[in-house]
């Protein structure tokens, strides 16, 4: 597993323990969208290390506490994740920047955008801050989202 999806994973096992400290690992595993083996190699990390306490509530039930190592680790967690969503903004804006100068300059004052989400919407609103129109047109070149970066396409140009 890659360090950004387990840290994410972790933010949100502890975000999720904090707020109901009842949750079983069968409910942490669909809040989250992962198999239930997921949650629980993350959580014995995080037992492991000392962040997440596990107490016995019943027979078969457990409880989970989120000791003072992992609110330190939450926070911490919670800071870089902000961090490399205003690094991924950034970097956005700067590309989306960059073609839409590249644009103007080639004599375009409108660009179609091809993709959804987030990304796509940094891409709306910088090329409007930039003087490009935004139109459903095939024959201007277009922006296109791919995952999260954006690529320029000529007019009549393949997608890919």
């Amino acid at each position: 597993m890659d360090q950004v999806n387990d840290s994410s994973r972790e933010l949100s096992l502890l975000e999720n323990i904090e707020n109901d400290p009842d949750l079983t690992q069968a409910d942490l595993a669909t809040r989250l969208g992962v198999a239930v083996g997921t949650v629980n190699w993350h959580l014995k990390r995080l037992v492991e290390k000392g962040y997440v306490k596990v107490k016995r509530a019943e027979r078969r039930k457990l409880k989970y506490i989120i000791t003072p190592e992992g609110l330190a680790l939450r926070a911490r967690l919670t800071v870089d994740f902000i961090d490399q969503q205003f690094n991924l903004y950034r970097r956005i804006r700067t590309r989306v920047t960059e073609y839409a100068v590249q644009l103007r300059h080639d004599g375009h004052e409108q660009v179609r955008l091809v993709g959804e989400g987030d990304v796509a919407d940094i891409c709306r609103l910088t090329c409007l801050e930039q003087g490009l129109q935004v139109v459903e047109d095939d024959s201007v070149p277009h922006l296109e989202v791919r995952g999260m970066g954006v690529v320029l396409v000529g007019p009549g140009e393949k997608n890919g």
